[in-house]
């Protein structure tokens, strides 16, 4: 966590930390230098098998905005080591976001796997790119995605990211991931019936 620490640790954050006793962790991780960090295989895999993060970016009165965006494991995409991307589906039309973004492209993005209790959080510099402009890029996002009108797409050029501690995250479970746990319960239960079934048919047999 070079970047990351260096982008989120300002005067003030020091300053509590410092108040707080954990300055030394945080000098350690300020020491890995302030070059923008690439993604490797373990955060990209990560990202493409989310089917949901959580987006901030802030307004022109700096007032901070945070929005979820979900789509099938695989709607955003790792295009490089420095690039996310994702298609933009039209929601309530408030487009605030995108108006944030348009302003102040900083942005701020939350991976969360609520099941194995892991968090990847970003910093990056996100853009917005109007459909056909780069058709290979569509083409690839487009492939996966979520229902409804695509109305532009987002990249967002990553400054730094940070593994967060497992610590609170309260593990939950998505249909998908409970799907298969849920279908084998469902056929033990359909066994046990027919079980029960055929044994009162034997009962009422005998006592006939």
């Amino acid at each position: 966590m070079g970047r990351y620490a260096h982008l989120a640790y300002t005067d003030e954050v020091r300053l509590v930390q410092r108040e707080q006793g954990s300055e030394l962790s945080a000098v350690r991780q300020l020491a890995h230098g302030d070059e923008p960090e690439e993604l490797t295989e373990a955060e990209a895999g990560f990202i493409q098998s989310r089917d949901g993060f959580y987006l901030a970016s802030v307004s022109e009165t700096g007032w901070p905005y945070v929005q979820f965006r979900g789509g099938p494991p695989g709607f955003a995409q790792v295009v490089d080591e420095r690039t996310i991307a994702f298609a933009e589906v039209r929601g309530n039309r408030q487009y605030i976001s995108t108006g944030n973004i348009r302003a102040d492209g900083r942005v701020a993005l939350f991976f969360m796997d609520y099941a194995r209790q892991a968090r990847l959080k970003l910093f990056g510099r996100a853009s917005v790119q109007e459909l056909e402009k780069n058709p290979e890029l569509d083409r690839r996002l487009l492939a996966t995605r979520t229902e409804g009108r695509v109305e532009r797409l987002m990249t967002v050029h990553v400054e730094g990211f940070n593994w967060n501690c497992p610590q609170h995250i309260t593990p939950r479970f998505s249909e998908a991931e409970l799907r298969p746990h849920l279908d084998q319960l469902q056929e033990r239960m359909a066994a046990l019936e027919e079980e029960n079934r055929v044994l009162r048919t034997q009962l009422e047999q005998r006592a006939g």
